[in-house]
């Protein structure tokens, strides 16, 4: 079973950064896309970011310019570098990636992590 983990958030002041990680652990997988999303209190979730194996990006319009997606294939690993952080960037942001394994194509959630941006 393929597990995602994230580490990283945490508590800043607008104008702010934060990096998240985003980390695959398990056996016998590879990972197609990759992106984050997030989950403003009272608000449905969004995607904010993907990343394709080959290294294809896309943003949500209200972070480009400031957040910036990048992998690691050999670690299997995902980031979000965000900077220029503003309070309505708060939210629970959450991994998503699409796993290839020898039973077929998975599609795997991290557990989230809080990001607080207020002064």
């Amino acid at each position: 079973q393929v597990r995602l983990v994230e580490s990283g958030g945490g508590l800043v002041q607008p104008g702010g950064s934060l990096r998240l990680s985003c980390a695959a652990s398990g056996s016998g997988f590879s990972i197609n896309a990759m992106s984050w999303y997030r989950q403003p209190p009272g608000k449905q979730r969004e995607a904010v970011a993907s990343i394709s194996r080959g290294g294809s990006t896309n943003y949500v319009d209200s972070v480009k310019g400031r957040f910036t997606i990048s992998r690691d294939n050999a670690e299997n690993t995902v980031y979000l570098q965000m900077n220029s952080l503003k309070p309505e960037d708060t939210a629970v942001y959450y991994c998503y990636a699409v796993i290839s394994t020898g039973l077929g194509v998975r599609y795997t959630w991290g557990q989230g992590t809080q990001v607080t941006v207020s002064s």
